[in-house]
């Protein structure tokens, strides 16, 4: 039988509408992996599957077992895996986790979570949402004790606290999670408030579509992650459609796989079927730069950075840190413990590290985007942080984009406008390029494949296409030093390949200093020279 099915199916929204109508079906104990490149058309799928995009032909059916309404309403759980925080709280701007007053305003994790219980019926003492509120439970810190109650005894009881490996993370607010954090709270979050037993209705049958779960995560958390996947299937509790853009890897417990392309929707295949017809990206022309444009690279006009001291004398120190001691707010953990670190000129840098281990932080502080870089030791290019530099000298021979930039970067602009902000280090574009400027930015678009998306408004594009714009802005005033943090983030396995061989032709250039932050090795251009790992 079929728990979802789509016949024939296109949407009434034009911009998102297939370029062919849609067959998909879930069956009774399938789960299916929905691969494919980015901008090819999977989130469209997925809003036709929930109802979201509303049918102008065709059928949408659910059963979702004897006694369940048919639809998507309670029945379906979608975790976007987005960065943005918009959902959890007001919205987000890039330097709002160091600001201490809106740090200060920020909930502890413990208290969204437990607000997320109450309000989906359901708490971990297993009291009904209005019995939650009235005994503290689910509510804010100052509500629970004008409730009289502060008891987290059972909720810190939840194995999930375990499996998820949040019990670091409960005291921590909002604003200070991690890229990595935030994913690992946005799933618990999840599960917790969608209780997806159902006693009374043991045939009931429940679906989960979870976007890219494993992007943004380190090592053992993906282990865990997976391990936590296969649980759930092995339950028979939940089906689950999974979104991957990483084209080349399956988790062993999808049983198919449908592939989405050029806003066409593919046979349903087995994975045995879809792994043994697995193309070799490396070599596919998609996924590699051309040798036009890396000789293109090569030939750009490098424009030498004076490393003066503050005596004058000339230095080879791009960064130097010294003895960096970071407490962390509103927690007795301290970040660096001591750390001194000197980046020098034509360097290229692998930053690593576990989710919250103050990789980004540390970025921050070199940036001058976290308060605390002018109460530290830091010299940048030579100079002494807080000498008199403005924060426009500090960023402008810095190229830089991680996800927290991305999640914050809301500017519905056409793409080409993106890419042109890199040049002023603005977000949003106040200052018109001159004609040279802008067949710069056409280059870069060109040189990471989205030349043909330059009139496309930023916030249509694809996560993915996203990315590669606020890539292309990050390259496109040539900079001496280049801060990657997680820049392969959410990409398909195509421009994996290829970004990685932009970064290498880039930094192949004299004096290129490259930081460059990744949780998985396979991403780390071939000519890294040195490791930090904290």
């Amino acid at each position: 039988m079929s728990v979802i099915r789509l016949e024939n199916a296109l949407g009434r929204l034009p911009q998102t509408r297939m370029r062919e109508p849609v067959n998909f079906s879930l069956e009774a104990g399938e789960h299916i992996a929905v691969m494919g490149p980015n901008g090819g058309g999977k989130t469209c799928l997925v809003d036709l599957i929930t109802g979201r995009n509303l049918l102008m032909q065709g059928r949408l059916a659910y059963d979702f077992g004897p006694g369940t309404k048919p639809t998507a309403y309670g029945n379906i759980v979608q975790l976007t895996f987005e960065d943005a925080l918009g959902s959890v709280e007001k919205p987000y701007y890039y330097q709002q986790r160091f600001n201490s007053q809106d740090r200060d305003e920020s909930p502890l994790v413990m208290t969204v979570l437990k607000r997320a219980l109450a309000s989906g019926g359901v708490t971990a003492t297993g009291l009904s949402a209005d019995d939650a509120r009235q005994a503290g439970h689910g509510l804010t810190h100052d509500e629970a004790v004008a409730a009289g109650s502060e008891d987290y005894t059972e909720f810190l009881q939840n194995p999930l606290l375990d499996t998820f490996m949040m019990r670091d993370l409960l005291t921590k607010r909002m604003v200070l999670l991690s890229s990595g954090e935030m994913r690992r709270y946005q799933l618990f979050k999840a599960l917790l408030s969608s209780n997806p037993s159902n006693p009374s209705n043991p045939r009931h049958r429940r679906v989960l579509i979870v976007d890219n779960p494993f992007i943004g995560l380190d090592a053992p958390m993906r282990a865990q992650l997976d391990q936590f996947f296969q649980l759930l299937v092995d339950s028979g509790e939940v089906q689950i459609i999974m979104i991957l853009s990483m084209l080349d890897t399956v988790p062993t417990y999808m049983t198919h796989v449908v592939e989405v392309k050029d806003m066409k929707v593919g046979e349903k295949r087995t994975r045995a079927e879809y792994l043994a017809t697995l193309p070799d990206f490396k070599a596919s022309p998609a996924a590699s730069l051309t040798p036009q444009l890396r000789e293109q690279i090569a030939k750009l006009p490098v424009m030498p950075v004076a490393n003066l001291t503050a005596d004058g004398s000339v230095t080879d120190e791009v960064i130097s840190i010294r003895d960096l001691t970071l407490p962390l707010p509103d927690t007795d953990r301290v970040l660096y413990n001591g750390l001194d670190w000197k980046v020098c000129r034509g360097e290229h840098w692998a930053l690593q590290g576990r989710n919250g281990s103050g990789k980004s932080t540390l970025l921050s502080l070199v940036c001058a985007d976290h308060p605390a870089a002018y109460a530290c030791d830091i010299s940048l290019f030579g100079r002494r942080r807080g000498t008199g530099e403005s924060i426009w000298e500090i960023k402008k021979h810095i190229g830089f984009v991680s996800p927290e930039f991305h999640r914050a970067y809301k500017e519905n602009r056409p793409a080409i406008d993106i890419v042109a902000s890199g040049l002023h280090d603005s977000v949003g574009l106040y200052k018109r390029p001159r004609p040279e400027q802008v067949e710069d930015c056409l280059f870069w678009m060109r040189v990471f494949g989205i030349d043909h998306l330059h009139d496309r408004m930023f916030l249509t594009l694809s996560s993915g296409e996203q990315r590669l714009c606020l890539l292309a802005r990050a390259f496109v005033k040539d900079p001496a030093l280049l801060i990657l943090d997680e820049p392969l983030h959410g990409l398909d396995t195509y421009r994996r390949h290829l970004v990685r061989d932009v970064i290498d032709a880039f930094c192949r250039r004299p004096d290129k200093t490259l930081i460059m932050v990744s949780h998985y090795e396979e991403e780390l251009p071939a000519n890294i020279t040195h490791r930090l790992v904290l």
